[in-house]
This record gives structure tokens, sequence and C-alpha cells, in this order.
């Protein structure tokens, strides 16, 4: 007789698959769908959530990750024909959750856990919404040892991966963050540093170091930039009162037998943040600064990411490169704010419940001529937010085909939780996005419905936002689904793949 659980994950991985629906052409080039929403494929109304083995993982402590593993695995995507140009090549690196590599998260409670991410997602929330919907960011730029504020506030991301910097390379943790351009790690001398998990990298023992000039180009696309004795200066400030100042410089990134050389990046020697061991941070937002838009034709302007589901004990992955784009996703357009380029904004018409669109005005979702509003995907920001009127009636609707399940009190952010302590397996309704232009992604249980304790408290992982701000697609609704980004042809794609 095969196992109640492998039946239960069988199901989850078939209804992720049968949930996401696109057209694309043979060779995975994205194109835009003409089929309505209402000739698409018909979607499954409810599905099962795994409430023992779920409340199980709660209990488990987080597995640390080990710091001597390769940091990536660089392969070839053979077609059909075995060819291996460099249209078809991608690095590939392993990705982690920030409770792997921290020891201190080993001796919390999985409640405490939660109780941190929430307050740093706050922060990160609020300062998104503060740049967003001021109609963009203005720059001091002042001599370097000022303190200047950067409209960079953002925080610190949830997510690492393992690099190595220098020649030769030095291994170093740094957080991923899709909402952000600029490359930095912490350097010697540091003048003050925060504690991370690896020796500080020292530049003087890398023969790829080179200082940038204050009269160079790179120096002049920095966004606040200074100079201080003829070389270049960066600083940034985040919103949860971190920052990162120093110089910077041209050096050489290796992603395992892969080697990048001249990328720009921030070596700091004054900085202050919560970075959880981290030596830094790998922007991949769409500006020219980032470590996406450095790597240009090298990569082909094309990302992939599996973020990796909580408490699974398993890695995701982070793949640079054409070869990274899938056949079979579900594309959806991205649209650019000149307001804020760094960001990758996607076009949501409304949200489903149980099968069923609700009924919000696509207004709601939309980016206006003035840069405010519109859909972001961000990688550091852990719960989705949608302005109050589209949540509340999204809300109401889940709640209204949950009657039958046992109400909580609210935790933290969320006002919509649920006692299932005591229950092997729920039925819940399913929750869908609707993007523009036909696609339809349905997510799977897991993604809407999240432990906050590991007594069986439950909540419905979606919050407000001000009804004039952006909306916001977090990670914990993009955990197990492959998320691609191909920013030359300008769409971001969902699945087909699981993680």
């Amino acid at each position: 007789m095969v196992p109640v659980r492998v039946l239960l994950m069988v199901l989850v991985v078939l209804n992720l698959l049968t949930s996401i629906t696109a057209t694309t052409n043979s060779n995975s080039t994205p194109t835009t769908s003409s089929s309505s929403h209402a000739n698409a494929i018909s979607y499954p109304e409810f599905q099962h959530l795994n409430i023992k083995e779920i409340i199980a993982e709660t209990k488990s402590k987080p597995t640390i990750t080990s710091q001597n593993h390769q940091p990536l695995e660089t392969h070839d995507n053979d077609d059909d024909t075995k060819s291996k140009s460099t249209e078809k090549k991608s690095w590939k690196l392993r990705l982690v959750h920030r409770d792997g590599i921290s020891k201190d998260n080993f001796h919390d409670h999985y409640r405490h856990r939660f109780l941190q991410r929430m307050k740093r997602d706050i922060i990160r929330v609020t300062s998104l919404i503060r740049r967003l919907s001021v109609g963009g960011v203005s720059y001091k730029v002042e001599d370097f040892g000022s303190e200047v504020v950067s409209g960079m506030e953002q925080g610190s991301g949830e997510y690492f991966i393992r690099i190595g910097v220098g020649s030769p390379p030095r291994s170093q943790y740094v957080v991923i963050d899709s909402g952000s351009d600029i490359v930095w790690v912490q350097c010697q001398p540091c003048n003050q540093c925060y504690h991370q998990s690896d020796p500080v990298f020292d530049p003087a023992a890398s023969a790829s170091y080179t200082g940038v000039s204050c009269n160079s180009a790179v120096c002049g696309r920095l966004e606040n930039g200074g100079c201080h004795a003829g070389r270049c200066r960066y600083e940034v400030q985040y919103g949860d009162g971190s920052y990162t100042k120093g110089t910077l410089a041209l050096e050489t990134l290796t992603f395992g037998q892969t080697t990048i050389r001249n990328v720009a990046i921030g070596c700091g020697h004054i900085n202050k943040g919560m970075f959880v061991g981290a030596a830094g941070l790998l922007g991949l937002g769409s500006g020219s600064m980032s470590f996406v838009g450095q790597l240009g034709g090298q990569a082909g302007g094309a990302f992939s990411y599996c973020l990796v589901s909580r408490g699974t004990g398993s890695s995701g992955s982070l793949e640079f490169g054409r070869g990274a784009m899938p056949v079979g996703a579900a594309w959806v357009p991205l649209i650019r704010n000149p307001q804020a380029p760094s960001f990758y904004y996607v076009g949501l018409e409304g949200l489903g419940v149980g099968g069923m669109q609700i009924p919000i005005s696509e207004d709601v979702f939309r980016l206006t001529d003035t840069g405010k509003g519109g859909v972001v995907m961000d990688t550091g920001t852990a719960v989705t937010r949608f302005p109050t009127l589209a949540y509340e009636a999204f809300r109401d609707a889940f709640i209204s085909q949950t009657s039958n399940l046992p109400r909580a009190s609210g935790v933290s952010i969320f006002d919509t939780c649920y006692n299932l302590l005591g229950f092997v397996s729920v039925r819940v309704p399913t929750v869908s996005f609707y993007f523009s232009d036909g696609p339809i992604l349905t997510l799977p249980a897991r993604n809407f419905l999240i432990p906050v304790d590991d007594v069986g408290t439950f909540c419905f992982a979606f919050a407000p936002s001000p009804s004039s701000g952006p909306s916001i697609i977090g990670n914990i609704q993009q955990e197990g689904i492959q998320i691609s980004f191909d920013g030359a042809n300008g769409f971001v794609g969902f699945g087909p793949n699981v993680c």
C-alpha cells in the first residue's frame, strides 16, 4: 500500500504542474497569450495541506549548512544535438535560507524565528513602500565621510549563496536581493564590521583587486557615489538601519569553475547590519550596477531561482544564463518603472479563491504613469502584500470557504489564523494569481497557509499595504516554484518545474 504522505506529495506536485498555463514557442522564447482567463483550462477548487507533516517540520531545528561545500556547479544544458554553445551554458549556485547559516537559530524555537522574520519583513516593506510611493529617489552626493542616507532602503534578504571573491578566491556567503543593485562584501581594514561566518575579505591578498577612480564611467553609474583621495566611494543605507560604506573596486568573482572578471563591487570598510553571518550582498535588481546587469551578454540578461521551502532541510538554486530559461513556463511580461528601475514589476489583473476570480478592479494593481502602485516581485520580502481593498476582498473570500476550520487569534501581521492542532490534513480552497495576458498561477497550499508556531497555529500568509503603495509578491509565495527572469526579452516565468 502506498503511504498517505507519498500520495499527498504527488497530489501537491500534480496540482502545481497543472496549475500554470501560458503560450510559449518551441525555443522557450516567451510570447504573450491571446486567450482570456475565461478560455483558460479549469483549475482545481480545493487541495489538501498535510498538517501533521508541517507541524513536525516546525519542531526540528534548522540544518546548519556546511561551509566546505562547493558553492557552484557549472554545467551545460545540452539540447537534442548535444551542442554546447554559449547560448545553452548556465551557472548554477546552491541557495540556502538564512536559518541554515546562523548557529544562533539552532537554539531558537520556531515561533521566535518566525516572529523575528516578521519584524524584518515589516521594516523592509515599510522602506520599500516609502521609496516606491514618493515617485522616485533623490540622492544627496557629498564627500564620503558624511552621513549620507541612500534611497536604497531595503532589508537584508532571506536567502544566501556562496561565492569566491578575489584571486585566489576566498569563499564568502552573500545575501541575494532582487530589489537592489550594488554588489558588496566587507573588507579589511575593517574599521567597523558586523560578525560574519567567514574571514573578512582582504583586498591586499587579492591579485585581481583594482580600485576605481572617481572619474571612471563605472563610478558615474553609482546612484550615490562620492570621492576620497581620488578613489570612488559608495554608501548604502538599508531600511532596517544596516549600512555599508567603502571603496568601489573591480574584482574577480568565482562560482565553482566559472570565473567572472572585472565585476564592480563595493569593498565595505564601515558596515553595520543584521546579515546573519553573510559577508555582503549580491544585488540582482534590473539596474546596470546589479550583478545581472554587469554580466550583460555573458548571461543574456537571464537568471532563474528556486527558493527552498521552509523546514524541508533541502537547498534551493540560483542559475545564470540563457540555459536556465525553461520550456513550458508561464511567461508574464515585465513592466518597467522609470521611477524605480531596480525593481521587477509584473502585471496582475486579479486574485482567485476556490477556482473563481474575486471581483476586484484591475486598477488596484495598476502601475500609474507617475510610478506609483503596481506589483513588485521581491526575494527579500517574505509575505505578499496587497492594497487594503484587494486584501480584504481576498481574505474574506478565503474565510468564507474555510468556515469548517477552527479559528485562532491573529499573530503578528496576520489577522486570519486557524487552530489546526490534531488534524492530519485539511482541505483548503486553492489560491490563484491572475496575471496580465492570460497566465494563472495557482499556489501550493503550503505557500499561503503557513505555521506560525509549533503547536498547530496556521495563518493566511498575506497582509494589507497602504492603498497608494505597491503590491509585493514575497518569497513565501514563491517558494518551491521555479522563477525565471528573462530581462533581455522582458518576461518573468513561473514553473514548469517544482523545486
